[in-house]
Order: structure tokens, then C-alpha cells, then sequence
């Protein structure tokens, strides 16, 4: 029995065994005596009775073993040209002297802390202080309209609010404070505490506001927290998921399961040893932010990258080489739309050939589909292992992967592999039925997920369970269509939402997207099923060329048309094909397909609040004519 299979099965038939021994990497103020706590089911708490603290786990076990001297993170802006690093000493007094500024101001455990910052250190530091303090950080993705932030402050009910002067974006800077000071204004909920790191590139500072505090000032002044013994079944976070319209759906992550997940997973699917440099080009606003730029990374004892700047046009489209370059990179994680950045602007990696990247020995990519196309040229261009791999807010964590740590498999253009141990994915239709292998249908996971994953929504387990649990009874619904192969090998071909009814004939936009993205001029694409008199509905294409590329728009019509015919079938009707100068797209790198289509068919439609670049939307709009 294979490594993967021998551990698949340990998972599945053992569980509690396996999380157990998991366990043993973390550390523990009252260690776990059991597992997994089912007496509520289909509601499940791992590790019940075990006490712990996460910041611990991140910082001061590290320091206590020999490793304070080692770099834990090193922030590299390239809006600002800064490279600060901050050692594991450093690192843990920064976060036990604003742990200390929380305790003062009267944050206790349990107490809720709305985080709201770009991408600078300060940011994780707010994180793990109140895991340090016990306290329950909920961070909004720095930028996010006021209205969206208020909606949070009133869910979440923070009695402090840590925010920043602003952020950068190639061309602008994002005022913070104006946004910070709508959002209490119009939420019903008043954070007592607001805490300002000011930035010198950015206007505004706490003083122009009546009791906001200075971060700098405070930290100045402030007494070390200890850290607080905590609960492995209590929260450490809540995030709200992206694109949420009405009351926010908040996801809950516990302190124990956590820590075994991230622990687990750093090693097992990612391969990364303490002392490596690791980099996740994401943001802390995000679940790939929480996950792996402050949580994994540290509780491993590695030294995590975090970026402030863009793919491209920070300078240019060498930005990624140039960051793996610089401080020996092991493994990058992103997005695969940062890849097609990439390549949409450098299609030829010129840039990449200024820079020595032999340090890195595999590009991880998840967020959205990695299209074939994007993924055989970044093979291509890197020469490493380009590994997909799938997962949600909800998760925290893989579903499916390639476990480059336990055991490497064979990799497969569009399928990020198998299910990660903890994981049993299965695939079923509309009924709840089995469905053979190679037929597409709606992917679940088997009750209970393992470790790590969502412990509900922010007090509502009502929609906790109509979201996730009661459509299929026993099983998790991701809202993900897919198939799994003979070979056990998982394909997600995107939101259950996104498969058209054309005809009668079910097809997966994601499916026509794969076909579309593989012709050599294409960059990236968008496939929405819009409204057909005839057929009900039918597949529209939107694409975007890569740089340099000269194609008559009839002749890369007539060509996508016949590969879509050729591997999909005439059923699709697929004979809509717009050039496009760019898509528009939510700040995590995911397309607006839903927005894109309401668009086309003259549906009102509201600009999500996580838009990245409003000016996008409006173009399409005037090329579209609507």
C-alpha cells in the first residue's frame, strides 16, 4: 500500500486515531484525551476537554526551542521598496506588547476584534495578539466599502476595531480612516476601542479622530500579555465570506482543530520543514491569507513571506521572480489569475530569465480552476512542479490535493488530485444518488470534515445547516459540481450554480472554459450561460488575448467554436465569442460571472463590494452596449 493510501485509510477508518497523533505536534497547556465529540451530530467539535494557545504554538515554542534568531516573517513592499524582517523573538515581543495594548484597552477572551488593514506586519501581529489574549479576531478585507464593514461590526459585535491609515495599489492610495468613520457611523454596533497604525504614504492618523488611539503610542507603552490557556473548542476567528449580499455569513474556526489541521497540512501537502521560506502571494483579508501567510507558516516553524504589491506593475511582470529570488523562496502559493497575469503580460518569461529562482522547487495554485493552459505554461517556463489543489473559506484547508510532503503523485492537467486524508469526497446527483466514476455531479464530503474545518456560522446554526448540511443528509455540500475519475482523481468544474441548462442538456460552463482557455492565443475566459429564446440558455465566451498576440476576431471564433464542438459536442451551441481587454474580478482573483451574465441579460445587478477594479466592469459594459 502506497504512502497516500495508507494514510487515506488510516483517516477514514481510524480517525480518531490518526487526528490524535496529529495532535502530538502541537503543543498543549491540557492535552487531548479524545478526538472527535459527536454527541451533537450532524454539529461536531474536535478535540473536547483539550486546552491550548495558538500564539504559543506560533511563536513562543519556537523561541523556547533554539529558534528565536531565525527569521519567522519578512514583509517586502514593493509599493513602498521595504524589506523589514522580524525574527521569531521579534516577532513574538511585537505580538505580546499589542496583546498587552488589547488587555489594557479591556479586551478580554472571548471579546471580538474586527481587523482592518493592508498588507503590512502590523496586521498578522493584530491576529495572533488576540490569540494570544484569547479574544476572537474577525479581519474585513482592508478597502472594503463602508457599508460592507458595518455589516460585519454589527454581526461580529467587536469591542475594538484595529485598523490602519491606508493602503497602496499601483496608482492610488486607499484612505482607511474616512471608511473606518462611515462604517461605525452607519453600523448599530460601537466598537469602544479604535487603534490606528499610521502610515507615512497614506493621509490620516488617529488624532484626526475624537478617541481613536495611536498603535505606535500605545505599543510604546505597553505591558507583555501572557498568553491566556484556551479552549481547543473555542473560536479563534471568524471571516465573513466574499461576495456576500444581506446578513454576512460569518464562518467560525475553532483554537485546537486548527492548529492540528494547519500543523498537519504544512507538512503533509505542502512539504515545508521549519527554517524554509515559504510564500503565499494573498492577503490576510482572505481564508489563503489566514491560513498560509500567518497561521501555517509559523506553527511549523518556517519563515513566511508577506507581499504588498501586485503580479504585475509592481514594476513589472518579474515581480513574483524577483520576490523568490530575493529571499529564497521554497514554495510560492497563489492564485492561478496571478499566473495568467503573469503570462498575459510576459508570455515568453523574459523577466523571469533576470532572476535566479532555483530555490524554488513548487508553485502551489489554488483560489479558482487552474485552467490547463495556464498550468502547462507555468510548468513550462519554471521547471518545478506546478501543484493545484482544492479548498474553501469553509475548509480552511485542502479537500483535495497532492500531497508533495507524504507522498508526490502523478499530476493531471485541471484536477488537483485526490482527497487529503480526513477528506471522503464523493460525488452524487440531485437525488442524493452514487454517481459512477467520470459522471459529473454535485460534490460533498462525507460527516463528519476533519479538523480545521468551519465550526459554524457566527451565531446562526440554522443557516449553518441549511447552507451545508441539510441538502444531503450525512454529508457536507461544497456547492461545487465535479467528477472523480477512474483513478480516484478529483475534477471541479465550478459553483453547482454555474452548470446551464441548454436545451434540457446539462453542461458545466467550467467545462467549456477548459476548452476555450487551451487555444494558444487565449490568456484567460469567461463562459456564462445566458438567456436563449429557443434553448433557455447558452453558453456566451468572453476572452482576453495574450500580450502580442494578432488574431481576426471571425478566425479565433471559427476556431474556438469547432474546439468546443470537437470535445464537448454540438449539445453545447457554443457560437458566442467576445474579445474582451480584461474581466472583471472580486480582490481574492475570482472572475464575476454572475454579474458578467445578469450584464448580457439586461438583469439589474449590483457592483459587489469586492470588486478589484470597478473600471473593468464599466468598460465591459460600454463594450458590451448595455
Amino acid at each position: 500500500m502506497s504512502d497516500y493510501a495508507h494514510e487515506f485509510a488510516r483517516s477514514t477508518d481510524d480517525p480518531e486515531g490518526f487526528w490524535l497523533d496529529a495532535a502530538r505536534d502541537v503543543d498543549w497547556i491540557s492535552p487531548p484525551t479524545a478526538a472527535l465529540d459527536d454527541t451533537a451530530a450532524p454539529i461536531y467539535r474536535w478535540f473536547p476537554g483539550a486546552s491550548l494557545n495558538t500564539s504559543v504554538n506560533a511563536l513562543d515554542r519556537h523561541v523556547a526551542a533554539g529558534r528565536g534568531d531565525q527569521d519567522a516573517l519578512i514583509w517586502d513592499s514593493a509599493m513602498t521598496g521595504t524589506v523589514k524582517r522580524y525574527t521569531y523573538r521579534q516577532l513574538l515581543d511585537e505580538v505580546a506588547r499589542f496583546a498587552g495594548v488589547l488587555t489594557a484597552q479591556g479586551v478580554a477572551a472571548g471579546d471580538r476584534v474586527v481587523i482592518y488593514m493592508p498588507m503590512i506586519p502590523e496586521a498578522a501581529i493584530a491576529m495572533l495578539a488576540c490569540a494570544r489574549i484569547g479574544a476572537v479576531h474577525s479581519v474585513v478585507f482592508g478597502g472594503f466599502a463602508a457599508p460592507e464593514l458595518a455589516t460585519r461590526i454589527d454581526d461580529a459585535e467587536p469591542v475594538a476595531l484595529v485598523t490602519a491609515s491606508g493602503g497602496l495599489e499601483p496608482g492610488r492610495v486607499i484612505e482607511y480612516l474616512p471608511l473606518v468613520a462611515s462604517a461605525i457611523e452607519k453600523a448599530a454596533i460601537t466598537p469602544r476601542t479604535v487603534i490606528v497604525k499610521n502610515r507615512d504614504e497614506v493621509p490620516g492618523s488617529a488624532a484626526d479622530h475624537d478617541g481613536w488611539l495611536d498603535w505606535d503610542a500605545e505599543v510604546a507603552g505597553a505591558a507583555p500579555a501572557e498568553p491566556a490557556a484556551v479552549a481547543a473548542t473555542d473560536p479563534l476567528y471568524i471571516l465573513y465570506t466574499s461576495g456576500t449580499t444581506g446578513k454576512p455569513k460569518g464562518v467560525v474556526r475553532d483554537n485546537g482543530g486548527h492548529a492540528v489541521a494547519l500543523t498537519w497540512s504544512m507538512k503533509n501537502v505542502y512539504g515545508i520543514s521549519p527554517g524554509e521560506v515559504w510564500w503565499t502571494a494573498s492577503d490576510v483579508g482572505w481564508v489563503v491569507g489566514h491560513s498560509y501567510i500567518v497561521y501555517g507558516p509559523l506553527l511549523v516553524g518556517a519563515t513566511t513571506v508577506m507581499y504588498e504589491g501586485k503580479p504585475v506593475g509592481t514594476p513589472d511582470a518579474g515581480a513574483f521572480w524577483r520576490v523568490i529570488s530575493d529571499h529564497g523562496v521554497v514554495a510560492l502559493f497563489t492564485a492561478p489569475t496571478a499566473i495568467r497575469a503573469v503570462r498575459k503580460a510576459d508570455p515568453d518569461a523574459a523577466e523571469l530569465a533576470k532572476y535566479d529562482v532555483s530555490s524554488l522547487r513548487t508553485l502551489f495554485a489554488a483560489g479558482e480552476r487552474l485552467d490547463p493552459d495556464t498550468f502547462t505554461w507555468a510548468s513550462k517556463v519554471l521547471g518545478v512542479p506546478v501543484v493545484d489543489h482544492w479548498w474553501q473559506t469553509e475548509t480552511g484547508w485542502a479537500i483535495v490535493a497532492n500531497l508533495c510532503g507524504l507522498e508526490p503523485m502523478p499530476i493531471k492537467a485541471g484536477s488537483p488530485t485526490v482527497p487529503v486524508p480526513g477528506y471522503r469526497v464523493e460525488i452524487l446527483d440531485a437525488a442524493g444518488a452514487p454517481v459512477a466514476a467520470g459522471g459529473e455531479g454535485n460534490i460533498v464530503v462525507r460527516l463528519p470534515l476533519p479538523p480545521g474545518t468551519l465550526a459554524g456560522l457566527w451565531r446562526d446554526e440554522a443557516r449553518f445547516r441549511a447552507s451545508y448540511l441539510n441538502t444531503f443528509d450525512g454529508y457536507y455540500l461544497t456547492g461545487d459540481s465535479g467528477y472523480i475519475d477512474s483513478d480516484g482523481y478529483v475534477f471541479v468544474l465550478g459553483r453547482s450554480d454555474d452548470v446551464i441548462n441548454v436545451a434540457g442538456h446539462r453542461l458545466s460552463t467550467g467545462a467549456i472554459e477548459a476548452v476555450v482557455a487551451a487555444h494558444p492565443a487565449v490568456a484567460e475566459c469567461a463562459v456564462v450561460g445566458i438567456h436563449d429564446d429557443l434553448k433557455g440558455q447558452r453558453p456566451s465566451g468572453y476572452v482576453v488575448l495574450k500580450a502580442g498576440v494578432d488574431i481576426d476576431g471571425d478566425t479565433l471564433r471559427t476556431e474556438l467554436v469547432k474546439r468546443v464542438r470537437d470535445e464537448i459536442g454540438a449539445v453545447a451551441t457554443f457560437r458566442d465569442v467576445t474579445v474582451v481587454d480584461a474581466l472583471p474580478k472580486t480582490r481574492s482573483g475570482k472572475i464575476l460571472r454572475k454579474t458578467m451574465r445578469q450584464i448580457v441579460d439586461g438583469e439589474e445587478y449590483a457592483v459587489p463590494s469586492t470588486i478589484e477594479d470597478p473600471a473593468v466592469l464599466d468598460a465591459l459594459i460600454d463594450q458590451l452596449g448595455h
